[in-house]
């Protein structure tokens, strides 16, 4: 995320109609959607959970206790949504392929407002309840440890976004004139479908999207077939095969004008602006194109099967790196904030963490690549950007907030973009660009699609440079004040 910078009810079984469409300080302790069960069960219970497991209600992120949840892993969400921005009014049918991490008689799902008008699990009605942002889920029979089983959900509504607080904004599905801007960092995928919302949890996703004719459904990954119209709505089926967050998926909707073409290197690239953008549109192909490329030779090979980036007409203040399709809210981006989106496709995208308190492994990243590109266009070395950040006085803000645990009621603090940034370039002082730059391509090739930590980095870096680094590290992540030596 480049955070506060702008220009500076049937039921259908969607899994019959989708068919083959189909984080830690510095412990560096860390955590998997296989969290330990909560104790005890709630006197609603019925019979059938005597002798079960309860799957916890938040997934073990503390600074987040109550985001995802335990007791499963999923492998797959099929999500199908008809959404009319006239009324906005959303009918959802969620389909989950999941894994048990224990045995369950119970299991939650997040999941924000709506009606849900029925549950199944491997295809048998299910009992559920509300409770906040928590649908409880009791199947018909248990679930065993290690089991394969399925969800449906079926829901509707009308979509409330998140209203944050402090620097998190307005997040989540965001309703517009013509459609919906949706960008869900860090916990407003529930917003609109349900699921296990937290980036310690990835999938795959196939989305099928109804609109009304004319306007135009973006998801992540790529169109499978021609968008199909009938009755005066559009449907679009869209796939992303790759592992992904559930903060990144998009459903965004709307008029666009499109560019689609492929990269030089190879790489499919789609653009789409809101017609009011649309003086934009070749800029941002044009830009999206160049900044992929070079970061394929920088930070190894592109994770993903395209490129390119979405300019909706919500003025979010904000842009976010979806998946595959960075969103940008009401403005025209320019390449500082374009080559920081498309850095997070290797740093949050396909290397994801695992508690919120790790965010400067994706923002300082995508920060520091920032310098790294305008350094690429001769527009001043990262040095001397670091220098003119490093000038501040020891009273500033920023060394105040130590970048390597980001705290939950100030998550998006300019620190830990600016001063994770300042990290990595001091790090490249101290082990040489060689070395540095080795790193940065072997830490994306041994994590692709999968997760890191503060401490996995850190043992990289000492293994690959043959240099103790512990207290540059602590100095310029956990420690209050600027730092003078490291």
């Amino acid at each position: 995320m480049a955070s506060g910078r702008l220009a500076t009810a049937a039921t259908v079984t969607l899994l019959g109609i989708l068919g083959t469409v189909a984080c830690s300080a510095s412990s560096g302790e860390s955590i998997s959607v296989r969290s330990p069960a909560s104790s005890g069960a709630p006197a609603s219970n019925p019979p059938h959970a005597a002798g079960g497991r309860i799957g916890a209600a938040g997934i073990g992120d503390p600074d987040f206790p109550n985001d995802g949840n335990g007791g499963y892993d999923v492998d797959h969400y099929r999500l199908k949504i008809d959404y009319d921005p006239a009324s906005k009014h959303l009918s959802g049918v969620t389909g989950i392929e999941a894994k048990a991490t224990q045995d369950l008689a119970r299991f939650d799902l997040d999941l924000s407002g709506f009606e849900v008008g029925r549950i199944t699990v491997n295809g048998t009605a299910a009992r559920f309840e509300r409770a906040g942002d928590e649908l409880v889920v009791f199947p018909a029979r248990p679930i065993s440890n290690r089991a394969a089983f399925t969800v449906e959900v079926t829901y509707a509504g009308e979509p409330k976004p998140v209203r944050g607080s402090s620097n998190l904004g307005t997040y989540g599905f965001i309703p517009t004139e013509d459609g919906a801007f949706v960008a869900c960092q860090p916990n407003g995928a529930k917003t609109w479908f349900p699921g296990n919302d937290h980036p310690a949890d990835k999938a795959r996703y196939d989305f099928e999207i109804t609109v009304p004719a004319g306007l135009t459904a973006l998801a992540n990954g790529e169109l499978v077939g021609a968008p199909k119209t009938a009755g005066g709505r559009t449907t679009f089926v869209w796939r992303e095969s790759h592992p992904m967050v559930s903060y990144l998926a998009t459903a965004t909707l709307g008029r666009f004008e499109l560019r689609r073409g492929t990269t030089a290197g190879g790489i499919p690239n789609l653009v789409a602006v809101d017609p009011r953008y649309r003086s934009g549109l070749d800029d941002l192909y044009t830009l999206s194109e160049k900044v992929t490329d070079y970061w394929s030779t920088v930070f190894g090979p592109y994770p993903f099967s395209s490129t390119g980036g979405v300019i909706d007409d919500f003025s979010a203040g904000y842009a976010l790196e979806n998946q595959t399709k960075p969103m940008y809210g009401g403005f025209d981006p320019d390449e500082g904030i374009v080559s920081h989106e498309l850095a997070h496709q290797w740093f949050g995208d396909s290397l994801s963490i695992t508690r919120w308190r790790d965010l400067w492994l994706n923002e300082g990243f995508a920060s520091y690549a920032e310098w790294l590109w305008a350094e690429h266009q001769g527009q001043g070395t990262a040095e001397r950007t670091f220098r003119s950040r490093y000038s501040a006085g020891p009273e500033a803000a920023i060394w105040k907030y130590p970048p390597g645990r980001a705290k939950p009621e100030d998550l998006f603090n300019n620190s830990v973009y600016s001063r994770g940034a300042m990290t990595l370039h001091a790090l490249r002082q101290r082990i040489g660009d060689p070395v540095f730059f080795t790193l940065l391509k072997t830490w994306t090739a041994q994590h692709k699609y999968g997760y890191v930590t503060t401490d996995e980095f850190v043992a990289l870096a000492e293994t690959l440079s043959g240099k103790q680094l512990d207290k540059l590290f602590e100095v310029w992540l956990f420690t209050p004040g600027k730092p003078t030596e490291w």
